[in-house]
C-alpha cells in the first residue's frame, strides 16, 4: 500500500503561481511512477503531468506544456507541481497518484493509489 497526501491549494489570480505537493507513505517511493489529474465539475478526470521513477523524465498535457513543472525528491519521498501562469482553466481538484509499471501513463486507470486531492481556484 502507498499512501499519498496533496497539499499547496488554494485560490490565486490568474497569472499567479502555485505549488503543489504529494507526499508518500508506505512502500518504497521510488518503485512507482508518479502522476498528477485533476477534475473540474462536470468533467472527467484529465492527465495533467507525469514523472518516471527515477525522475529523469516527465510528460504533460498539452494545455499544462511551458506552465507547469513536475518533479520529485525521493530522500522526502514527495513529488511535486509547480503551477505557473494559471488560468481559471485550471480550476480543479487536483490528484496525485502512484503506479507500477513500466512507464507513466495517462490513463486514470492505470493508477492503483490515489491521494484525497486538493483544491486550486483560478480567479479571473
Amino acid at each position: 500500500q502507498v499512501q499519498l497526501v496533496e497539499s499547496g491549494g488554494g485560490l490565486v489570480q490568474a497569472g499567479g503561481s502555485l505549488r503543489l505537493s504529494c507526499a508518500a507513505s508506505g512502500r518504497t517511493f521510488s518503485n512507482y511512477y508518479m502522476g498528477w489529474f485533476r477534475q473540474a465539475p462536470g468533467k472527467e478526470r484529465e492527465f495533467v503531468a507525469g514523472i518516471t521513477r527515477s525522475g529523469r523524465s516527465t510528460d504533460y498535457a498539452d494545455s499544462v506544456k511551458g506552465r507547469f513543472t513536475i518533479s520529485r525528491d525521493s530522500a522526502k519521498n514527495t513529488v511535486y507541481l509547480q503551477m505557473n501562469s494559471l488560468k481559471p482553466e485550471d480550476t480543479a481538484v487536483y490528484y496525485c497518484a502512484a503506479r507500477s509499471g513500466l512507464s507513466i501513463s495517462i490513463l486514470p486507470r492505470e493508477y492503483s493509489y490515489w491521494g484525497q486531492g486538493t483544491q486550486v481556484t483560478v480567479s479571473s
